[in-house]
């Protein structure tokens, strides 16, 4: 074999000394290039590199710690940021509806109102019956609702209202709810109970007595108002009843054992008629009395001392005001002439009203009998033949001839208007008027006179 270079085959090539050789020895080209271990020379030896598997376990570490850092983040933003902008964000909600399409904005309002939305609003069951006018919105509903127990929040029913798209879907109407259900299902009610309810209207107008606003009902068909058992009602109202109006209990407002003649509040009403809850009569005759009491109010019915009648008194003269009166004008008029009566004012110290009202109203009572309870055919108001103050009554009936019995009659002979009674409350006597009569062709205009002579006079010139 040829050796090149003068070297045998084995022998190393030779290094340079490099002043780290063992004293005696000299390291061969191996033990100095570090070969077969560290050597001097290796760069792993001062640190410049490292093993792959000590990087990784680094970078995991790494991971850990920014995850953790993270995690930290998230918490303290969904503690502290969220609440922050769910302040921010659900006031806007509520004024600004539309913004609740975006989620994340309906989300905030939906946890803000937490269990309002699906609380009920009570715990009542029956029937609510509640209208929804036309051109109603869901924000001027809200407030009605909640006044009828319907909704306990007016914030949790627009918020579901808006979510379930009620505002196009409203429609005019009566609709049938309750109290014990949740937003949800108030929504869902506007929508579906909508019951059909067929009404019929009756009118009593002013100055109708009892016996008239009978023989009305007696000309309406197709309602569950008896006309029979609403007389009986009303002639002799029973305890039940009245317990239910305490101000009818008042001495001075209605004597005890008095009948509800006055106390019916002329006006149009309506009734159900339709097979889901026809009125009954004594739910109408609840109406007219509430009506009454709606109308009169209390104050009218604390009649002050000094004007000397009791409220009922002043009731029956205002009757007498309603059956003579035409024009509102001359109402306080002939309430004054009245009350002058009533004072034995001079020229009428007999005291007596002498109200041809009265008289007739009593005639007619004893006629009335005659139609049994037909009393629909009779025509009420009539001015009898012969002298008024001749006039032939029972016992009963006695007193309401004011030709014959001084002062006002046991009570009154129709339901009075609001003018009238206001009348009766504060009537004109300054003028000292004694007299009236009514001017033929006059539209319902009466002239006044203070003296018996004057009035005499009068009756001539137009007539009488």
């Amino acid at each position: 074999m040829t050796v090149r270079g003068g070297r045998g085959p084995r022998e190393p090539m030779a290094v340079p000394a490099t002043g780290d050789e063992p004293e005696g020895r000299r390291l061969n080209a191996y033990e100095r290039t570090g070969r077969y271990g560290r050597g001097p020379g290796d760069p792993r030896r001062d640190g410049r590199y490292r093993s792959r598997s000590g990087g990784f376990l680094t970078l995991v570490r790494f991971t850990l710690f920014m995850g953790v850092l993270a995690v930290g983040v998230l918490l303290v933003m969904i503690t502290v940021a969220r609440p922050l902008t769910r302040a921010i964000i659900v006031p806007l909600a509520d004024s600004n509806p539309g913004l609740l399409r975006f989620g994340f904005v309906e989300d905030f309002v939906r946890e803000d109102l937490g269990a309002s939305l699906t609380d009920p609003a009570g715990i009542n069951p029956a029937p609510i019956e509640f209208t929804v006018e036309s051109g109603d919105t869901p924000a001027l509903l809200a407030p009605r609702l909640k006044e009828a127990g319907i909704i306990a929040s007016e914030r949790a029913f627009l918020f579901q209202a808006e979510i379930d798209g009620l505002a196009p879907q409203l429609t005019a109407g009566r609709f049938l709810l309750a109290g014990n259900l949740t937003p949800a299902q108030v929504v869902t009610g506007l929508i579906d109970n909508r019951v059909v309810i067929e009404t019929a209207d009756i009118t009593f107008r002013e100055g109708l007595r009892l016996e008239q606003m009978t023989a009305k009902l007696q000309t309406v068909t197709g309602t569950a108002v008896d006309p029979k058992a609403f007389y009986q009602l009303v002639v002799d109202p029973p305890d039940e009843l009245l317990a239910d109006y305490p101000w009818l209990l008042d001495e001075n407002v209605r004597p005890k054992g008095t009948s509800l003649e006055g106390f019916l509040y002329p006006a149009t009403y309506t009734l159900r008629v339709d097979e889901g809850g026809q009125t009954t009569t004594e739910e109408l005759v609840r109406m007219m009395l509430d009506a009454f009491y709606a109308n009169v109010g209390e104050a009218r019915l604390q009649v002050p001392d000094k004007r000397g009648l009791t409220f009922y008194q002043v009731l029956t003269l205002a009757s007498l005001v309603e059956r003579e009166a035409v024009l509102d004008k001359e109402r306080p008029l002939i309430a004054g002439v009245y009350q002058n009566r009533i004072d034995r004012l001079a020229g009428v110290k007999h005291g007596l009203l002498q109200a041809d009202p009265t008289v007739i109203y009593a005639v007619d009572s004893v006629k009335l009998g005659k139609y049994s309870d037909e009393w629909q055919r009779y025509t009420f108001w009539t001015v009898p033949a012969g002298a008024m103050a001749e006039q032939q009554l029972p016992d009963r009936l006695a007193a309401y001839n004011t030709y014959a019995v001084r002062g006002l009659p046991p009570g009154p002979i129709c339901t009075p208007s609001l003018a009238s009674l206001d009348a009766a409350l504060v009537p004109s006597t300054k003028a000292g008027y004694i007299f009236f009569v009514a001017i033929p062709e006059g539209k319902g205009a009466h002239d006044f006179s203070k003296t018996l002579a004057e009035h005499q006079a009068k009756l001539r010139k137009y007539g009488y």
